[in-house]
């Protein structure tokens, strides 16, 4: 959790550990190191009971209530003998609480060192300098805390095999296994990182071994308007391209995108959400922008939109994105956000692709002499998607003029009522089509009188809630996990058995809900929302209270983790 500027405000870094697996954030602090002393009021507040709090004996804080438990120490004394160099003294004095927390909560020392040795190991003397004041914390802890905290860490395998990622890194790597190779975007916190981590990717493995030279472009554009502008352009042409924005970004990208649902040209555009409206709060997740993406531009526009729960999901739709765009041949957005995109998550390591991409309905020189003639906007096969010629077809059947204006079939401009209805009849056929070819949504279901619908990083609160909402007041729900828009045939029977349906987003508006009760009048009564809208992630505790309260029970007080094992 950073602020919004780049003078050195303070920063806070959250660890979530605990032998069930549950990965959302927690809205209570169990244990707390104060570094920051402008905030160090707030964040003791912060501190539930039962829970320790570690800082420099230097800090001043409130009276600390009873039932927490405070260990000062006395980090500037204990650097003394390590190094005479003031500055370092202030940088590796961070280590002294490492120490602390391992002899506190039962971290062999042996674990530490390994992890040093892997982050430090090249830089012998930095190394010393650390182990040195690890150990120092360490063995203050052990001669002077008596008092021993209510956790312990125990050795467990449960992470055996697995892989640390960021969303942004994981659709980056998606995208490079999609095959794009024209990238162009407008810097813009939270999505910067997706693009910086796929051009790494690029010049890694898109340089012609032989000639060394790109085979890949990658272009920083003026504004996101240009960006979007040059994605279309790359994939009117037949490249696979993509921009990554967020929810200023979306909005200058409007008339652009709509103008590629129009004249029909493939493009993914990533849309890595924080909270808004204008510029909001650049630094904190939200799921806001659902509406602004699948709505995109004026007119009756709907786009497809991917949502991502997890990095695997982020590295999976950073390649279907690419295939949906060029088999509906539209813009394609996948919306992620803050959350999912910069904090790093835990994730079994990503399969291979092994199926071959989808290019869509491309005819070539040879299929193009085979008929008689070619109209662009056609709906030969009866699903909305017409044939497309890219640039360099020689067969002249294949020229057509592509324009944002009215026209009929045969991509002719045209104002008659019919040719612009009939077109966009066909438009929603395509959609229709779309529905088909999504990712489908994930559910668990034992046919219960309650449901739960989330999407995005919603899901692992959600997950967690469910169990704790079982376990703390006889609470049972059956879940459905949305993976994308337009809804499928899932969607709708999961919402018609069900009594009542939470819909779990991260908005003020209900914007998920609204769309199901587009989509769905009929069960528009059924629907019931759930929205979390502070710019912090989503916890368990935020899901729990509407879902008990609606189903007649209570949540339990909020307890210590360690409580409950």
């Amino acid at each position: 959790l950073f602020p919004s500027n780049i003078a050195g405000l303070p920063t806070w870094f959250t660890i979530r550990l605990n032998k069930d697996g549950y990965i959302a954030r927690r809205a209570e602090t169990d244990i707390l190191v104060v570094m920051n002393p402008e905030t160090a009021a707030e964040d003791v507040a912060s501190v539930q009971p039962g829970g320790i709090i570690v800082l420099n004996e230097t800090i001043k804080v409130p009276p600390i209530p009873d039932d927490r438990t405070v260990y000062r120490v006395p980090v500037a004394k204990l650097m003394e003998p390590i190094t005479t160099d003031v500055k370092l003294r202030r940088l590796v004095g961070n280590m002294i609480y490492v120490g602390v927390l391992a002899e506190l909560l039962g971290v062999a020392e042996d674990e530490i060192e390994k992890a040093l040795d892997a982050q430090l190991g090249r830089k012998p003397k930095a190394l010393a300098l650390n182990h040195a004041a690890v150990r120092a914390g360490w063995e203050h802890a052990h001669a002077n805390f008596t008092q021993r905290p209510p956790f312990r860490a125990a050795r467990m395998n449960a992470t055996q095999g697995k892989i640390l990622i960021d969303g942004n890194a994981a659709g980056a790597l998606g995208a490079l296994f999609g095959g794009v190779t024209v990238v162009t975007w407008y810097p813009i916190t939270p999505s910067t990182s997706l693009v910086e981590s796929l051009i790494g990717y690029l010049e890694r493995f898109r340089r012609d071994p032989a000639t060394g030279k790109a085979t890949f472009a990658v272009v920083q554009a003026e504004d996101e308007i240009a960006a979007i502008g040059m994605v279309l352009g790359a994939g009117w042409a037949g490249a696979r391209s993509m921009t990554s924005t967020s929810g200023p970004g979306i909005s200058l990208m409007s008339e652009f995108t709509g103008y590629g649902y129009y004249a029909e040209i493939p493009a993914v555009i990533w849309d890595i959400q924080r909270v808004g409206p204008s510029t909001g709060l650049p630094t904190r997740t939200s799921q806001a922008d659902l509406l602004s993406a699948h709505l995109s531009s004026h007119g009756d526009t709907k786009h497809p939109v991917l949502l991502p729960s997890s990095a695997r999901d982020c590295y999976e739709f950073g390649t279907q994105a690419f295939d949906l765009a060029e088999q509906l041949q539209t813009p394609v957005f996948v919306l992620s956000d803050l959350d999912l995109g910069m904090n790093t998550w835990m994730s079994d390591p990503f399969p291979y692709p092994s199926e071959p991409m989808q290019r869509g309905k491309v005819l070539t020189d040879r299929e193009l002499a085979t008929l008689p003639k070619f109209e662009r906007y056609r709906d030969i096969d009866g699903d909305g998607v017409p044939f497309r010629t890219l640039p360099g077809t020689t067969d002249p059947k294949g020229v057509y003029f592509t324009r944002g204006s009215g026209h009929n079939e045969a991509a002719q401009y045209s104002e008659k009522p019919e040719d612009y209805r009939g077109g966009m009849d066909r438009l929603a056929k395509k959609y229709e089509t779309a529905r088909g070819l999504v990712p489908a949504p994930v559910i668990d279901g034992q046919g219960l009188s309650a449901g739960i619908i989330a999407y995005g990083s919603s899901h692992w609160a959600v997950v967690e809630a469910r169990d704790r909402l079982r376990e703390e007041s006889g609470v049972e729900t059956d879940y459905l996990l949305l993976k994308a828009l337009p809804f499928t045939d899932q969607v709708r029977d999961f919402v018609a058995r069900h009594e009542r349906v939470y819909v779990v987003e991260q908005n003020r508006d209900a914007q998920m809900a609204s769309l199901l009760k587009i989509e769905y009048p009929e069960h528009a009564a059924r629907l019931r929302p759930v929205l979390h809208y502070d710019g912090l992630p989503l916890d368990a505790r935020s899901v729990m209270g509407p879902i008990a309260a609606g189903e007649g029970a209570k949540a339990t007080a909020r307890v210590p983790e360690v409580a409950r094992r």
